[in-house]
């Protein structure tokens, strides 16, 4: 005989515990609006506003019928905005879109218990985007709501502070094992929030540079990293963090040749030195940025031909890198350079080749010294908002416009180096930053944007030339707010100061929680000894995992063990009746509860009437002795209950 499936039991939700749901769900989708599209905003707000008014006016959920058009619907929505299922964005969008769909339809507590069980998945789904403080905390609010709406299915009794109580109780205690995990459990090389996302774009440096380019990235705030010195700083004018190399030249635009990284640089250190913990924003690119020259090797770094220090992977989040550079180290002596860094299109800008052939001189050191001679008493003019280049790019900037950014400068005077013989390239980065008052770290941001040159000379190598020095010094000694009459709000006193003590909390986070990889794990267990592994960390959370249970256990057995003989005797007594429905109110005392109990259970009035007396001479007269506290104890363990209450007439 086939056994008959189990039907959900259907339940009406009451008023507050529909409220503590809802919450849960609009806490829970808060913070993931600035990453998802409109469209997608109004669909879940719409839904969230039905719920409400339905559960406002007490109605049942909507037919089940409806349901599948609308789940056919977000799935068409997401294919034609994203061009795909998978992904992360497309992944949050339709699990909030049916974290709606499922509040919705609320009839039965496995209806409640998949609301709650999307509400855990979108709360961890936030970090696959960010991974900050007020992230965190918006994912805490989002989880205590969550389980407090679980907790007002399971105790309708239960106050909105109680609740909440319980709520944060239930996450301290997971605490500590949620730490054991984040420390010991094996990591993988990619995280899991490395999954491709076509939607993700943030702005940075490119592979490539055109007028107007960097000067673009000069009006935003964002941060692009941050660095640590572990002693010594270098001076602002030697804080050229290097980017990009840009070698290929097509008559507008200046673009990365081919890269052969290497594990080891391609040059011995020497000089000064400086050491350094740089913290990287994520770029979705495969460079890092390092003074001029990092030494290697370094774990999970690689060295391009040109000097730049390159991740194994696209930064698709946060990363922490240990350098130590020497900028006096010379690069490049004695290996020829590359026929592309000498390169030019075959025609354009006939006025630059001309002023080139003009200034070269017998050396490549005089020709440059000539070049840096001319652009100083050209009287050009540093600017945000330089006019519009026509073809010939170079002829228009250096001869009629005289007006442009430090792209501009870099650009030209690498057409001039080349047209004259002088093997040159442009580098792209960012230099300066600024100190942070508080933690007294160098923040770089995107306004910290540049780029500069580099020329060959047999003798030395590959020599840097700022040719931007020329027209504004402050820029590099002092940075771009010092040559801006006025400047974005970024830049004001006010905002400064408010913004080094943030992100001096923000970095201390990000370096303690965001960057935490499997090298930091791997030498966290070596310093105990230990050798990294997949067993030996598993075995690590094994243990810890015992050692903390047990420590709780006996902290529980402690903790009931503080309450008296006679608490105890008492609890037994509500614990006896709770089976009948007659359990005793937190805030009940006990000649209410004797009254209660009477008018439920004539019969047997005078027996629990005693009891409740009893307990109530004993708790607020002098202390009890032990012989009475067995004795009620006695009278609780022998009282006899009927199963069902008598009939009353």
């Amino acid at each position: 005989m086939r056994a008959r499936r189990a039907v959900p039991i259907e339940l009406a939700l009451r008023r507050d515990q529909g409220i503590w749901l809802l919450s849960a769900a609009v806490l829970t989708l808060l913070p993931h609006l600035q990453n998802l599209p409109y469209w997608a905003i109004a669909f879940c707000a719409t839904l969230l506003l039905w719920r409400a008014q339905r559960l406002q006016q007490g109605k049942e959920a909507p037919p089940r019928w409806l349901l599948p058009p609308l789940v056919l619907l977000i799935a068409l929505a997401i294919r034609l905005d994203f061009g795909q299922f998978l992904g992360r964005t497309p992944g949050i969008v339709f699990l909030a879109a049916l974290l709606c769909l499922k509040l919705l339809e609320t009839r039965n507590m496995r209806d409640i218990r998949a609301v709650a069980f999307l509400c855990f998945f979108l709360q961890f789904g936030l970090f696959f985007s960010d991974q900050s403080i007020p992230a965190a905390a918006s994912a805490l609010l989002a989880l205590l709501v969550t389980l407090g709406g679980q907790i007002a299915l399971s105790d309708p009794a239960s106050r909105a502070r109680e609740r909440l109580r319980l709520g944060v109780t239930l996450v301290a205690q997971g605490t500590p094992f949620m730490v054991i995990l984040f420390l010991l459990f094996p990591r993988p090389l990619v995280p899991l929030w490395g999954v491709p996302d076509s939607a993700a774009s943030l702005s940075g440096l490119s592979d490539s540079m055109s007028p107007g380019t960097i000067s673009e990235m000069i009006l935003s705030d964002e941060l692009a990293f941050t660095v640590q010195f572990d002693g010594p700083r270098p001076p602002p004018i030697d804080r050229y963090w290097r980017g990009p190399v840009l070698s290929r030249f097509d008559g507008r635009a200046w673009r990365m040749a081919e890269r052969f990284p290497e594990e080891r640089p391609a040059y011995i250190p020497s000089g000064r030195h400086f050491s350094y913990r740089i913290m990287i924003e994520p770029h979705h690119q495969q460079w890092l940025l390092a003074l001029d020259y990092p030494a290697g090797p370094v774990e999970g770094v690689r060295y391009s031909h040109d000097f730049q220090a390159l991740s194994r992977h696209p930064v698709e989040n946060r990363v922490q890198v240990q350098f130590d550079s020497f900028p006096d180290t010379p690069v490049g002596k004695g290996v020829p350079p590359r026929p592309l860094d000498r390169a030019l299109p075959a025609r354009g800008n006939p006025r630059a080749r001309q002023l080139a052939a003009e200034l070269k001189a017998e050396t490549p050191q005089e020709t440059v010294d000539r070049i840096l001679a001319w652009i100083s008493r050209g009287r050009f003019v540093y600017t945000l908002q330089p006019p519009l280049l026509d073809e010939d790019s170079i002829d228009f900037f250096l001869f009629d416009s005289r007006k442009g950014f430090c792209e501009h400068f870099a650009g030209a005077f690498v057409f001039l180096a080349r047209a004259a013989g002088v093997p040159a390239r442009v580098v792209t980065g960012y230099q300066g930053g600024r100190i942070n008052l508080v933690n007294k770290e160098i923040s770089v941001r995107q306004s910290d944007a540049h780029a500069w040159t580099e020329v060959w000379y047999a003798e030395r190598g590959w020599v840097r030339v700022d040719p931007t020095v020329l027209v504004a010094p402050d820029r590099i000694e002092r940075g771009l707010a010092s040559i801006m009459e006025t400047g974005p709000l970024f830049m004001n006193s006010e905002y400064l100061w408010m913004r080094d003590r943030w992100e001096a909390v923000s970095t201390y986070w990000n370096r303690l929680v965001v960057t935490y990889d499997g090298r930091r794990q791997r030498n966290l267990l070596e310093s105990f000894g230990l050798d990294f592994s997949p067993g030996v960390a598993m075995g690590a959370i094994s243990l810890a995992s015992a050692l903390l249970m047990a420590a709780l256990y006996f902290w529980a057995r402690m903790r009931r063990d503080t309450r008296d003989a006679l608490d105890r005797v008492w609890a037994r007594f509500s614990e006896r009746l709770a089976p009948l429905g007659l359990a005793r109110e937190r805030a009940e005392g006990p000649l209410d509860y004797a009254r209660r109990l009477a008018l439920a259970r004539p019969a047997q009035a005078a027996a629990l009437t005693s009891i409740c007396t009893r307990f109530a001479n004993l708790r607020y007269r002098p202390p009890s002795s032990p012989a009475e506290v067995s004795e009620l104890m006695r009278a609780i363990n022998t009282l006899e209950l009927e199963k069902k209450a008598p009939d009353r007439p």
